[in-house]
């Protein structure tokens, strides 16, 4: 293959990677991505799927991250709010833990350290009426409210992927770099299957495997990486009311409890120690029954690992500040710029959260503009993501409009395709008159004309590709469903 010569290469399809494609490919440049495997194929997939400030960071005096994360939670909710929804959330008092007065400062200061972007406001609760405290133990009598969001992590991943394309990002999945040398003024990058590109910037956004995409461009690592897994469980929903749980633990975590996908309740996360990143991360047993006692504390009724319907595992790369425990390190970013004179910089991204990626992104450019003239300026806080341009009416909007369009349609199909692709689910859709226009199911509602969707907008190759990360309908279907598509996937 000839040459080609990029302004901006990027190694990582995970969140940051995708968001820095989107924000560099906005601006005016000509990039390129590359990812092992699949976009959003390990941690960016993993996680809590909460956009929030994180408020046990504050005991960590992290302000400004917590400050950041708020202000970024409303910036996702105003760009993305197909895919990032509103969630309340309750904090059970438990005593002989944090006391009253300590939560209640805490939360005024979660309240008033970012925009709050039109969420409630914290309050105190009585957990012997309403329906937040029927699940729980009698001894949990007061406790306090507070509003956060959620979100599908892998979509969010893949819809600024899409984003980045639809600028003119090249992105190449299950492309990987061997090899990333400086030649004068540009990078020269080489994938395992041949492919040349050059590029006149870098950005080293490869997660949990930083430093190893680091040793390919022959520098040292100008920091260490502390990996720490975090592991979740699900399962059959535990109550039926539509807030969140945060609880307090004694070993001074905490465990949130998360209504998920209408039958479940997910359950996460943990904090465990890695020495190096793995291809196959895994909850172990002794996670599960960690996450089943620390909700059993709480709820009447106890979790116990045989109820356990799925379980998923990621691997947080944090930036290494030295000493103190995996859950006192800090989730804050570190972006690292190498810039020799003369020579062609490269930007390497350590740590972060889902939460603050579109910071991040815009953090990585403000290093490389100095280096790339004529860089148009910042951009993404105010343009929707695919699909947000959800018109009059908002999410609700959009499904009454769906309802007119495509009336044959279940509630419950509208709303996951509203919820997963926004106004792009008329592409989804198309010209369709009736469900056989959509083709064979091959579990629940996912139909032939969505699976080639995926395929031809989002990347998708796999069945896992589909079932678990562009959706989470893997939690419904049957191995024969699942092989099914795995079949149609591969005559395609």
């Amino acid at each position: 293959m000839p040459e080609q010569i990029f302004d901006i290469a990027v190694i990582g399809g995970g969140v940051n990677g995708c968001g820095v494609a989107r924000d560099a490919a906005g601006r005016g440049l000509k990039v390129v991505l590359f990812e092992r495997g699949d976009i959003a194929g390990a941690t960016s997939s993993a996680s809590t799927k909460l956009i929030h400030g994180g408020l046990r960071y504050l005991e960590q005096y992290a302000f400004r991250l917590v400050g950041e994360a708020l202000t970024e939670r409303a910036v996702l909710h105003r760009i993305a709010p197909h895919l990032v929804h509103p969630l309340k959330f309750i904090l059970p008092h438990h005593k002989g833990l944090r006391p009253r007065w300590m939560l209640r400062i805490g939360l005024f200061l979660y309240d008033h350290l970012g925009d709050r972007g039109g969420l409630p406001s914290a309050k105190s609760l009585d957990l012997t009426r309403g329906p937040e405290g029927a699940p729980l133990k009698p001894q949990y009598r007061r406790g306090f409210s507070y509003s956060d969001c959620w979100t599908d992590d892998a979509r969010l991943v893949a819809i600024n992927a899409v984003g980045a394309r639809d600028l003119g990002a090249d992105i190449r999945t299950h492309t990987e770099v061997v090899s990333a040398r400086r030649e004068d003024t540009l990078w020269r990058i080489q994938t395992r299957d041949g492919q040349i590109v050059l590029a006149r910037a870098l950005v080293n956004a490869a997660g949990p495997w930083v430093n190893s995409a680091l040793a390919l461009t022959g520098l040292n690592a100008p920091h260490g990486v502390r990996l720490v897994k975090g592991s979740h469980i699900a399962v059959p929903k535990l109550y039926d009311h539509d807030a969140a749980y945060i609880f307090q633990n004694g070993d001074g975590r905490v465990v949130f409890a998360i209504p998920y996908r209408d039958d479940y309740t997910l359950i996460g996360t943990t904090d465990v120690e890695m020495k190096a990143p793995e291809d196959k991360v895994e909850a172990s047993a002794e996670e599960i029954a960690y996450l089943c006692r620390a909700v059993s504390d709480y709820f009447k009724a106890p979790v116990t690992p045989d109820q356990v319907v799925w379980t998923y595992a990621g691997v947080r790369a944090l930036a290494d500040e030295g000493g103190g425990s995996a859950q006192s390190a800090t989730r804050d970013y570190v972006l690292t710029l190498d810039a020799p004179s003369g020579a062609p910089p490269l930007v390497s991204v350590y740590g972060g959260k889902i939460t603050t990626y579109r910071r991040l992104a815009e953090g990585v450019m403000d290093k490389l503009k100095p280096h790339l003239p004529g860089v148009g300026p910042a951009w993404t806080a105010k343009q929707p993501l695919p699909g947000g341009d959800l018109g009059p009416g908002g999410f609700e909007g959009l499904l009454t409009a769906l309802a007119t369009d495509y009336p044959w349609l279940s509630q419950a199909h509208r709303r996951r395709l509203a919820a997963a692709y926004g106004a792009r689910a008329r592409r989804v859709l198309g010209d369709a008159k009736a469900m056989a226009d959509l083709g064979v199911a091959f579990t629940g509602d996912l139909t032939a004309r969505e699976v080639d969707y995926l395929v031809e907008q989002e990347w998708a190759r796999s069945a896992e590709d589909v079932l678990w990360r562009r959706s989470k309908l893997g939690l419904h279907a049957t191995p024969d469903e699942a092989a099914a598509l795995e079949r149609y996937l591969h005559a395609a």
